[in-house]
């Protein structure tokens, strides 16, 4: 019988060809990509706040795999929605890279006064302003490539480090921001798989592969996250980490314009009870009236 080949449904841009043959090699079993466009990477002239509702990038791609065309799709963890897909699992989380947010161009110490700063992210921009109120924030979309292309015209471009390092741009960064400055986006730096529930085989495959402690870390920020209610088009950051055998959750969301923030913290063994419990306190402290 000749072995199964496993068909990888990824959108089409260079950094996710790249995630999708990382995964199929890693997989270890012969396997083809299925490139798929969505509409977010069609309609460029609109900023991603714009797009309704979550899932922008991944909706198509996922679409693939329900319909058959494809065995399993891998995401960015960063653009999966928080409602998982009916007849849809997710079946491993990969070992994370590096979760923080970059600049090119120039270091963030030595921008200018008023300094024009590319990015098309709520999250970073309303960050961003909170400890430089004077930037200017110009929106940029489009694949890494592209977006450097367009931040040549100005002082500096916000990217995450993980897809500057995959794509062998880790010479281009000028700055890194730390946690506590910028706040990383849920599930930022891991990739996502997901396949069809009832595809036995795959799960088992997919599960070998999973690295529970990214694992853990991603679903303790995605669960708060859905504690909150909200989505990729929101000021909302969370990072976790295992320090000592323990998980350790912070989150934080601003305002649009970055002038009141609020953050919580946390310590658990379980990654969606500790979730909940951070999404708690940043609710009691009012979260609900910045992302209302």
């Amino acid at each position: 019988m000749n072995e199964r080949v496993v068909r990888i449904a990824t959108r089409a841009s260079e950094l996710a060809l790249w995630q999708a043959e990382y995964l199929g090699k890693l997989l270890g079993h012969p396997y083809e990509l299925v490139k798929v466009r969505t509409r977010a990477d069609v309609d460029l002239s609109l900023p991603l706040k714009d797009f309704s509702g979550q899932g922008v990038f991944v909706k198509e791609v996922q679409q693939a795999v329900l319909d058959g065309a494809a065995d399993l799709a891998v995401h960015s963890a960063k653009d999966l929605p928080t409602q998982q897909v009916d007849s849809l699992v997710l079946a491993a989380i990969l070992k994370r890279s590096d979760p923080r947010d970059a600049l090119v161009g120039t270091s963030f110490r030595l921008l200018p006064k008023a300094a024009r700063v590319g990015t098309s992210a709520p999250r970073r921009q309303a960050m961003l302003h909170r400890i430089r109120p004077d930037i200017e924030f110009v929106e940029i979309r489009g694949n890494i490539q592209t977006r450097l292309d367009k931040g040549r015209m100005l002082d500096a471009v916000v990217v995450a480090k993980a897809a500057l390092d995959r794509l062998g741009l880790s010479d281009r960064i000028a700055y890194v921001f730390e946690p506590d400055e910028l706040c990383p986006q849920v599930g930022q730096g891991a990739l996502a798989v997901e396949c069809r529930v009832n595809d036995i085989e795959l799960v088992g495959w997919l599960a070998e592969k999973c690295h529970r402690d990214t694992f853990s870390a991603v679903v303790a920020e995605r669960s708060l996250l859905a504690q909150l209610g909200s989505g990729c088009s929101i000021p909302v950051g969370a990072h976790a980490t295992r320090v000592d055998g323990k998980l350790h959750l912070y989150g934080i969301v601003a305002s649009l314009s970055g002038e009141t923030a609020i953050d919580a913290m946390g310590i658990g063994d379980d990654p969606v009870d500790l979730g909940m419990q951070v999404g708690n306190r940043l609710l009691e402290q009012g979260a609900l009236g910045l992302i209302g």
